[in-house]
């Protein structure tokens, strides 16, 4: 056999070269210091691109319903066939003209552009509505208020942005998690450890918020940001389910729809079936493969 070009003593031997193709294309360090310079043997690492999952894509629907004792809807809703933008707002029929208040805060949020940094977007938005609510009601409409959630979904990400007691609730897999924390006198004192959490819904102040759209001029907005992915299912609602349904139940029913439209008919009709003694608003949002 042919001496190795440079290592004159040395005589070639195929069996370690065999041997060390094989150690070096699997990534091996087996070879001595001596039988590493018996061959001069690269193989090319060749990197595999990780595939990464598509995007989901959203789409969504909702319904509002008077219920079964208000006289009028003061509530309103927001859907987006582009997927982007949605929201909730209930009029707060104690303060007067609800109804205007709920239209004021989702004709304010439809503004909002499709590109825009969700967060800031959605919270200035809300201090618009803030504002021009308290300007109508300065005007001699009147006081007026409303409650309200927006979710603005963008690069898989969905943001929630809300002021009282509407509320939004991400299902993913079997687990549901409220997204939102009440703004509320009852939501306070539990919070404090005044009130046991389950007491909370049959306390005479349930119904009282601490903060609402047009209630005063600072207004204070909470919102939280969530990666979303494939299956996950999204729920804006007004209080008029909440008083009716426990959060085990919405479990159930977000659970069993087969599509967004099917949720918001069967989450009213169990509300309906329970009394429905405000006004009924949800929309539910799906997050599908591309």
């Amino acid at each position: 056999m042919p001496a190795m070009v440079g290592y004159p003593e040395l005589e070639f031997n195929s069996d370690i070269l065999a041997e060390a193709t094989y150690d070096i294309r699997h990534r091996t360090i087996g070879l001595s210091p001596r039988r590493a310079l018996e061959v001069d043997v690269t193989a090319p690492i060749t990197r595999v691109p990780r595939i990464l999952p598509l995007p989901p894509t959203f789409s969504g629907a909702g319904m509002t319903h008077v219920g079964l004792v208000r006289e009028r809807n003061e509530d309103a809703i927001l859907t987006d066939p582009g997927g982007t933008l949605w929201a909730v707002a209930d009029g707060m029929g104690g303060y007067g003209n609800g109804d205007v208040a709920s239209d004021i805060v989702i004709e304010t949020l439809s503004r909002v552009p499709e590109q825009a940094l969700p967060g800031p977007a959605l919270q200035a938005s809300l201090r618009e509505a803030n504002d021009s609510i308290c300007k109508a009601a300065a005007r001699g409409t009147g006081s007026m208020g409303a409650t309200a959630v927006a979710l603005m979904i963008q690069n898989s990400v969905g943001t929630v942005a809300w002021v009282g007691d509407c509320r939004a609730y991400l299902l993913r897999g079997q687990a549901l998690r409220l997204l939102t924390h009440d703004h509320t006198v009852v939501q306070d004192m539990v919070d404090r450890g005044l009130l046991d959490p389950a007491e909370g819904s049959h306390h005479p102040e349930s119904h009282v918020v601490t903060r609402a759209v047009g209630y005063e001029r600072d207004l204070e907005i909470d919102n939280i940001s969530v990666p979303l992915v494939q299956e996950d299912r999204l729920l804006l609602c007004s209080d008029g389910l909440t008083a009716c349904l426990s959060d085990q139940d919405i479990t159930s029913h977000m659970r069993q729809a087969t599509g967004p439209q099917t949720l918001c008919t069967s989450l009213v009709s169990a509300a309906l079936e329970m009394g429905a003694p405000d006004n009924v608003s949800v929309v539910a949002v799906f997050a599908g493969g591309a």
